[in-house]
């Protein structure tokens, strides 16, 4: 058995006998009962993923994905896809957004390349991962083949055991690469399933006479590619993206690993939604960190049944709203380890 059928033998669903004890903790705290909100579902989340109702806080890292997409000839995008190299460059340097929230988090930072098509420096923080220089055109056939997708996904798997050999417990998802909403609509469109123009939106910015003909493109894909889409695995390949395979990767590793794993925005999102289509218990170890600008990460959350930590009008990817929500989730387990218990304070719980 390969290291992808292995890894989704793993995955089992959370502990839920350990919920008791854990909102129990929560109820004793302090405070009128539920008046942290969010922050108790976090704390909550926290434990049930890492299998114990008096957690300990490990390290946090963040892996940022990178990937370039034959869609991109297209002209779906408002950015030319030698952007892609130049923001890996750009973040190897330490002057992406990404970098700064991920030091101001205190989260180690790992930038990865799937599929970037260009020759990037080898040391530099750089973790190469290439399966191939980017992916093929979607609308003209299937991205990957299913074996280059398989390598995909288990580089982030590796990437997931990796970090759990490393003390972290917190591993959030990131990503790198122009024209990648083309592909993760297709996906939410193919896996939720979902209408094409109610998940497609700007991405970088386009104008309406774009979006309409991303959206044709979209369209087109998933007609080219019908035939070839007939599980998780397969539809990853035919309309997917190297960066997005390594994000479910991540998802689908951390979930064996007994990791939380914070996901990212709207291209983050389809991966975290291929790795659950792949094994469903997959979501119990899942907190969406955010909800992208982009206009069909709602639609997302309606159709998957999840609620995002928080919404700021972001849209940017490369981790930026995983390293913000990774800081909630480490402030909701110091609330949980740290606060005073009504039974141990001596102070009157309510009647």
């Amino acid at each position: 058995m390969g290291l992808y059928e292995d890894t989704r033998a793993r995955v089992t669903a959370v502990d839920a006998s350990l919920r008791p004890a854990i909102q129990a903790h929560l109820d004793d705290l302090t405070k009128p009962r539920g008046s942290l909100g969010v922050l108790e579902d976090l704390a909550a989340a926290y434990c049930l993923a890492t299998g114990s109702a008096t957690p300990a806080m490990g390290e946090k890292r963040i892996c940022t994905f990178a990937g370039d997409h034959g869609v991109a000839d297209e002209g779906v995008s408002a950015y030319p896809k030698e952007v892609t190299p130049q923001m890996v460059m750009n973040m190897l340097s330490g002057g992406a957004a990404v970098n700064v929230l991920s030091k101001h988090v205190g989260a180690d930072l790992r930038v990865i390349d799937m599929g970037v098509a260009a020759d990037l420096p080898a040391g530099g923080g750089l973790v190469d991962r290439k399966v191939k220089a980017g992916t093929n055109n979607i609308a003209a056939g299937p991205a990957m083949t299913i074996d280059e997708a398989t390598r995909a996904l288990e580089a982030g798997i590796a990437l997931a055991t990796e970090a759990r050999a490393d003390g972290v417990t917190i591993v959030g998802t990131g990503d790198m690469g122009i024209a990648n909403t083309t592909p993760s609509s297709a996906l939410f469109a193919a896996l939720l399933p979902c209408e094409v123009e109610d998940i497609t939106g700007r991405g970088t910015g386009i104008d309406d006479a774009t979006l309409k003909h991303k959206t044709d493109v979209i369209r087109k894909a998933l007609t080219v590619n019908a035939a070839a889409m007939s599980d998780p695995l397969s539809t990853l390949a035919a309309v997917g993206g190297l960066e997005i395979a390594g994000i479910a990767g991540l998802a689908l590793g951390g979930a064996a690993e007994k990791m939380l794993v914070i996901v990212d925005g709207f291209i983050s999102s389809a991966g975290a939604l291929v790795a659950c289509r792949m094994k469903p218990e997959v979501a119990d170890y899942l907190v969406f960190s955010h909800m992208s600008a982009e206009a069909g990460h709602r639609k997302f959350f309606e159709a998957f049944g999840a609620r995002p930590v928080l919404d700021l009008g972001m849209r940017l990817g490369e981790g930026t709203g995983a390293a913000l929500a990774m800081s909630l989730v480490e402030a909701a387990v110091a609330l949980y380890n740290g606060m005073a218990t009504f039974s141990s304070a001596g102070v009157s719980d309510k009647e």
